[in-house]
């Protein structure tokens, strides 16, 4: 027997794989399966080329769980090692200065596992003891077995073996016996080698029998050798796609599409990738790719590794080119990394490319699940925008799809304004704006539905790349202020008419916490609405872009109150009726008070004009006296104006009706205002 010190330059290895790979200690299983795989394969190519003669036989990689000794066995039948190999594998970890190693991979248990070849070390995470029996494929090899119970002292001694490969077993230590359990193993079989090229038995297949499930004689094989992603997508259906998803994502719906990736130039790079029905909603899609080297699972958290859009895809890739056992910032940085986070991009533009071209039909059917993935990708990265123009759709209300140059010739005639701008007309709720979109159409107009998650950012950049164009929400102004093709029309009504309207009105709209309405007059038709509510654009779309996370400067429209404009139709017969009710009931109250103001006014301008050119302590004190009494003056007779036009405005039903009519389209008429309104609706009729 031999006896010795694993050759660790500086300090003892144990201690730093305890600590510092703690916390990432679950890929011990990984990584011992993965080297019993590499001995296998490197078998295999051996006897392919001749320098291996005999019987390959059973390859399949056994991993024994023996619950009450607590050990862990994984046995492969591949090359296994002679005693020199075993000095020199194992017993020599080369590391030129422990103290450099610490301070620069302490954060990195990956790292640090990749860059000094320690897979084999990892064992010691959960292990006080680790027993290597192996045997050389090398005719008339003499197997031996290594021992080491976590401190640097080993022994090595010949055994007898009757059939190449090797056995590793783990002696679980007190703090992980959470390993020692069929339910993890099997846990970490799924998660981490459930793909791996060569068949990997773990424990006995089960069969119900009179009721029960009973364990068979039979070995029960624990990976696909051959997952889909690693076949020529000439071989596979549309069914194999659909079951490798739903093996995939058991609780998922069906995908919309699929991608297979195969690049062999640049770089190597496999995968599936599945469209998934996003219903809307962002964020709670992410970490659904898998990313594998060489079959072998590294991940499912691909940000960074992949665009930040396509992180809302599912399925895997796999490229031998990404590291196994790295760090995630060392990927994001790395090179090769970049290019196939470049290329996934192209493939996915391509691919939806060739989907709208073959069947345009079938990609209308599916563009309202597409939409916040195609937008998603357009916002972040600017090289999809430019490949997804092309294919990209607009949705009217009328529910006809448009890409956007097409678009752009059906409304180009109809909605230029009068500054040679195109008019986009939206909507983003289109019951709740119904009678914006009717108006709007009455007009000959086309209004386009955007009301997903994206939206309000998507019209923003859309707005910046269409030229001589503007978006304009279908509630955002009366109907011909929307696109306004000439000089408006006249407004009949006169400056005091205007002030009393302003006040019978204002005095009757309800309190709505956080919401601001301003009284404003338009010169419309006689036949077009008497009184409605709209909401300013910039202002509108600030608060929105706010809502949805727009950071920094955005904040500040989050916290102001939405404000309203509740627009008068002066022309129109009922509001011409509300004027002549007002100078029926209380106009000569009004005149005189207006007389009032007018009178002490008149002596306030004289006031003013006297101080015209004086500095303050040239101003009599009786002369400022009498003009704060003037200004008092005015604000009581204002005052009591305005409460005699109040007083009128509660005893008119037709003021509360349009005003409850505009909110109502506005769907702003809730609870005991409605109940109100309906009332008073019936008593009206």
């Amino acid at each position: 027997m031999q006896k010795g010190h694993i050759g660790v330059t500086t300090e003892n290895i144990f201690p730093i794989i305890k600590k510092y790979l703690y916390s990432d200690h679950e890929i011990f299983l990984r990584e011992l399966v993965s080297n019993a795989v590499d001995a296998t394969q490197k078998l295999k190519t051996l006897a392919s080329v001749g320098e291996f003669k005999g019987e390959l036989g059973e390859t399949t990689i056994s991993i024994l769980l023996d619950e009450k000794a607590k050990t862990i066995t994984i046995s492969d039948r591949g090359i296994g090692m002679t005693a020199e190999e075993v000095d020199k594998y194992l017993n020599q970890v080369a590391l030129s200065s422990a103290n450099d190693f610490l301070e620069k991979y302490k954060d990195e248990a990956n790292a640090i596992i990749g860059h000094f070849g320690l897979g084999f070390y990892s064992s010691f995470m959960v292990s006080k003891k680790v027993e290597v029996i192996t045997k050389s494929f090398q005719e008339g090899a003499q197997a031996v077995k290594w021992s080491c119970d976590g401190s640097p002292e080993y022994t090595l001694e010949e055994v007898d073996k009757a059939e190449r490969g090797t056995d590793i077993i783990l002696h679980i230590d007190d703090e992980n016996q959470q390993y020692a359990t069929k339910a993890e193993i099997n846990g970490l079989l799924k998660k981490y080698c459930r793909f791996l090229p060569v068949e990997i038995a773990f424990g006995k297949e089960t069969e119900y029998k009179e009721g029960k499930e009973e364990e068979t004689d039979k070995d029960q094989i624990i990976n696909d050798t051959k997952p889909l992603w690693t076949r020529t997508p000439s071989e596979l259906k549309d069914e194999d796609y659909d079951k490798f998803y739903r093996d995939l994502y058991p609780m998922s719906d069906d995908p919309l599409f699929n991608i297979h990736l195969n690049v062999d130039y640049p770089f190597n790079l496999t995968g599936v990738l599945y469209f998934p029905k996003l219903k809307n909603n962002v964020e709670v899609q992410k970490n659904k790719i898998q990313l594998y080297s060489n079959q072998v699972y590294v991940t499912d958290s691909v940000e960074g590794i992949v665009p930040e859009f396509l992180t809302l895809l599912h399925g895997v890739i796999d490229s031998p080119d990404i590291p196994l056992n790295v760090s995630r910032s060392y990927l994001q940085s790395d090179g090769n990394v970049k290019k196939i986070s470049s290329h996934i991009t192209k493939k996915v533009a391509d691919r939806l490319e060739e989907i709208f071209k073959k069947d345009r039909k079938t990609f209308e059917e599916k563009w309202d699940d597409l939409k916040i993935f195609i937008e998603y990708g357009m916002l972040s990265e600017e090289k999809f925008y430019d490949r997804a123009k092309k294919f990209t759709l607009l949705k009217n209300t009328d529910g006809k799809c448009f890409t956007f140059d097409e678009y752009a010739e059906v409304i180009k005639t109809n909605q230029t304004d009068k500054d040679s701008q195109v008019v986009y007309l939206y909507t983003t709720d289109v019951l709740g704006q119904h009678s914006f979109i009717e108006a709007a159409k009455n007009k000959g107009y086309d209004v386009l539905v955007l009301d997903g998650q994206l939206d309000s950012h998507f019209v923003n950049q859309l707005e910046s790349k269409f030229e001589k164009s503007r978006f304009v929400r279908v509630d955002s102004d009366v109907v011909d202020k929307l696109i306004p093709k000439e000089d408006a029309a006249t407004l009949n009504l006169s400056e005091p008419q205007k002030q009393d309207l302003t006040t019978i009105f204002s005095s009757q709209v309800p309190n709505i916490d956080k919401v601001n309405f301003i009284v404003a007059f338009e010169a419309l038709s006689e036949t077009d609405v008497p009184v409605m509510i709209v909401q300013q654009e910039f202002m509108r779309r600030m608060k929105e872009m706010s809502a949805l996370g727009g950071g920094g400067g955005m904040n500040f429209y989050g916290e102001m109150p939405d404000s309203y404009s509740l627009v008068v139709n002066g022309n129109h017969p009922l509001v011409k009726r509300i004027i002549e009710d007002e100078e029926k009931e209380v106009g000569e109250k009004v005149a005189t008070f207006r007389g009032k103001v007018e009178s002490v006014e008149k002596r306030r301008a004289e006031i003013e004009k006297a101080k015209e050119g004086k500095k303050d302590e040239e101003i009599p004190q009786s002369i400022k006296d009498e003009l704060e009494e003037v200004n008092k003056k005015v604000t009581e007779i204002n005052a009591k104006k305005d409460e005699e036009l109040t007083t009128f405005a509660s005893g008119n039903k037709l003021v509360s009706q349009l005003i409850d009519l505009a909110l109502l389209s506005n769907n702003m008429l809730k609870g005991e205002a409605l109940t109100k309104f309906v009332k008073r609706s019936i008593d009206l009729i």
